[in-house]
Parts: structure tokens; sequence; C-alpha cells
């Protein structure tokens, strides 16, 4: 513990001596037992601690933080078109991100990328939350899914330079590792190209990421117009779960839009220590209040007046 105002703090010091003693004295002139001395060191012990708040004392104190880097992998394939989720599954999800990026703390940085067949960083991580949501709002879909690439774009992100799942035979790339890291994966899980999904979910996890999948959609399905021709599409449960579980993530299930907002204010991201200087003025003050209320009850209850 330190204190802002160490000279107020050796002058309450003997302040607080200069009380004591002279309580010592003046107490030798009376007689009674411990009830007559309760009180008055209670009225004592939170003089002292009033004199110590004012030289503001303050200590470093652990504090939990919501901290780190969010992903936010959105899936943009014709079939987020589906209106199973109204108004659209994409336009469902992007409204549900952007109300979740406007409710975070400014410790937490966003990266946004888009993907259908390919996958493309619409943004690097920021701590600019408007620029997040802007972002958000300019997706639009085309084309088909690789949820693969999705997983590699965002880990290029995290790390800072191009990630890739090893050949026939080759080692795994040594990514470090990134334990405050959190790839939120939106997508209905129908996974139409390569490379292996559950395989770039295994680099994640060895880099210390976890990928919360978030499934857009229904199971039902629906039928979207691709190309002049009409797709049925459902959600794929089984993929987005299996992706999640190899990370130590969570699959989430949205089926209308206010499942989907649920979900986000549920993601559990990473949560990291700090150790900040915590002011301690306002507790020794309440304590002090605390002990010279119930010092007053007490002279009144024993002695039917405040001595």
């Amino acid at each position: 513990m330190r204190f802002q105002y160490p000279v107020v703090v050796v002058v309450a010091v003997l302040a607080a001596i200069g009380l004591i003693a002279w309580y010592v004295v003046s107490s030798r002139r009376r007689h009674g037992g411990w009830r007559r001395h309760l009180p008055q060191t209670l009225f004592l012990t939170a003089a002292g601690l009033l004199l110590l708040a004012v030289g503001r004392p303050e200590a470093t104190l652990p504090v939990a933080n919501s901290a780190g880097t969010v992903v936010l992998a959105f899936d943009v394939s014709n079939s987020m078109k589906a209106d199973d989720v109204k108004p659209s599954r994409l336009a469902a999800a992007t409204a549900a991100a952007t109300e979740f990026v406007e409710s975070q703390p400014g410790t937490v940085s966003f990266g946004i990328v888009a993907f259908d067949q390919g996958a493309l960083t619409t943004q690097q991580p920021t701590d600019d939350h408007a620029a997040t949501t802007a972002a958000i709002k300019r997706l639009k879909v085309n084309g088909g899914t690789s949820l693969g690439q999705a997983i590699l774009a965002s880990l290029t992100v995290i790390v800072g330079h191009p990630v890739n799942l090893p050949g026939e035979g080759q080692a795994a790339p040594d990514l470090g590792y990134w334990g405050n890291a959190t790839i939120v994966l939106l997508s209905d899980g129908e996974d139409t190209g390569g490379p292996d999904a559950v395989a770039a979910a295994g680099l994640a996890a060895k880099a210390g990421v976890r990928i919360e999948t978030v499934g857009v959609g229904t199971v039902e399905g629906a039928t979207v117009e691709v190309d002049g021709y009409q797709v049925a599409t459902s959600l794929d449960e089984d993929l987005l779960t299996q992706i999640a579980q190899t990370t130590a993530g969570g699959y989430h299930r949205a089926e209308n839009a206010e499942a989907l907002h649920d979900v986000y204010q549920h993601l559990d991201l990473r949560l990291t220590t700090q150790h900040k200087p915590v002011e301690l003025t306002g507790a020794a003050a309440a304590i002090a209040v605390l002990l010279l209320t119930l010092g007053g009850v007490l002279m009144t209850t024993w002695f039917g007046r405040i001595l």
C-alpha cells in the first residue's frame, strides 16, 4: 500500500497516537467493564481510518478486464441470403454484430474477415469500434463457402503474417501463442470448398486461439436463387460444432434474430488480469462511517446517550 500524500499520513499517525494517549489517561478516571471501552475503541479506530483516508491510500490489485483481439468472420456466401432468419441470415448477423461491438470496452480490438469460397480481410484489428461497425455494414453476399479459408484468414489477421495448412509430410507452422484472441465464425455451416476446416481449426488450437462458431439459419432451411436457379440451403451444425470443439470453443445456434442477439451477449471473450493501482480512500471512509455508526448505536443502547 502507498499514499498519494505521505506527509498527511505522518500527521494522521501522530494525531492518532495523541487520541489514544488522551483516551488511556482519561479512562483511568472512569470505572466500568468492556462495554464502556468498546464504543470509544470503535470511535478511535474510525478516527484513525478517516485521518488515513485524507492521505489518499492506494494499492496495486489484480483487476479482471475484457481485453484482447476478436476476429469476426462473416460467411457472405449466397446461402446467407436465405430468409429463414429475418430479414436474411447475413442482415440479422451483421445487425447483432454491430450492437455487440458497440457494447464492448475500448480494450477489445476487432478484426473483420468476410469469406465465401475465398476469404478477404476487410479490417485489421482496431479498437476503433465505429470503424468496425462501418466495415460490418458494408458486407454483401457472393459465391460459395470455405470455412477453412475463413479460419486461415482469421489466423493471418491475428498473427500478422500469412497462415496456410502444411503440405503432406510437413510440420505444422509455429504461430506462437495467442491466448487473448478469439475467432467468432458466423456461418450456416455449408462448406462447399477446401481447405480442410477442422485441420485449420487445429492450427488455431495449437496457437491458443479459441473459435466460437455461430450457426445462422434453421435446420429446416430455405431456398435461395443463385444465377437463376433455386438452391436449397440449411444449417450444418455438425461441422460448426466440430470446429468449435477442436479449439475448446462453443457452438451457438441462432435460428432467429432474437436468438442471434442473445448469442452475442453471451460469447465467452477472454478475460485478462491486469495489475492496476486502485484508490482505497472510499473504502477506508466507508469502514470509518460504519464503525462510527456502530459505536453510536452501542452507546445509545447501553448508556442512553452518546458520551
